[in-house]
């Protein structure tokens, strides 16, 4: 961690983080608020997959036709039909099971909704249980089908026996915006990182940020394999670069 702190001062832009096990977490600045950007259509995925009208039976072409390139190519239509159709409470709902405390969605301008990387990192680390059995298989087929023009970042680095699930959001091409949360699986280990960063220069030099913070954050990553089965012991947290009050979580507002 101490690594991957050291790296993101001598970059331009703002970065937070969060590396989570099953007993274990690593910290750094991890409730700074910030736009979700389309790491939100993660949650609307688990939203719809739960929905009364879809859980219950096959998912079909229609349905397909609305997840599939709201994750696999991060469709930004599919996206605003999904919220349509799962509606604010949807989105409320999958906050509140996965334990948030600090989510806001933004129903108008949902890119604009607000997370942070503890929220995040805690749901991708069991994403998969977040969402109904019968289509568990169908959402994790989904993250870990990105499309190759958009796998920078975590689906730059090699991680040989991990299985790789991730979302990612960016700023219409600039840097404002550059985040990936991200579920890593070897056999029955898991590892959640959340990488979210803000105000970079520019796209391509958030990219690399990004790409090179989880470098960092995994270079010890056999090591967090064997921490991940000791005992739970408290999180480790650096101190923030600044303070940040989060909001109460609120109740569902409508558009």
């Amino acid at each position: 961690m101490r690594a991957a702190i050291a790296y993101a001062h001598t970059r331009a832009g703002e970065v937070s983080f969060v590396v989570r096990t099953e007993h274990r977490v690593w910290a750094w600045r991890p409730t700074r608020l910030v736009p979700s950007a389309s790491v939100l259509k993660a949650m609307l995925l688990v939203a719809y997959l739960d929905d009364p009208r879809v859980r219950h039976r096959p998912l079909d072409a229609a349905d397909h036709g609305l997840i599939d390139p709201m994750i696999e190519r991060s469709d930004n239509t599919a996206a605003t039909n999904v919220l349509g159709f799962v509606g604010p409470s949807g989105a409320y709902g999958v906050a509140r099971r996965a334990g948030m405390l600090h989510f806001t969605l933004d129903p108008v301008i949902w890119g604009l909704s607000q997370i942070d990387a503890a929220d995040q990192a805690r749901f991708f680390l069991h994403i998969d249980r977040e969402v109904v059995p019968r289509h568990r298989a169908a959402a994790m087929h989904l993250l870990a089908s990105v499309i190759p023009a958009q796998r920078w970042g975590i689906g730059q680095l090699s991680l040989p026996g991990w299985q790789v699930y991730f979302k990612g959001g960016w700023g219409a091409g600039t840097g404002e915006v550059e985040h990936q949360v991200v579920l890593l699986r070897h056999g029955a280990i898991r590892l959640a990182l959340a990488v979210l960063i803000t105000s970079s220069p520019s796209h391509e030099y958030a990219k690399q940020t990004l790409r090179d913070v989880f470098r960092a954050l995994l270079r010890g990553v056999h090591r967090l394999l064997v921490e991940s089965k000791t005992t739970p012991s408290a999180p480790q947290v650096a101190p923030p670069v600044t303070k940040v009050t989060p909001p109460v979580l609120p109740g569902p507002r409508s558009a």
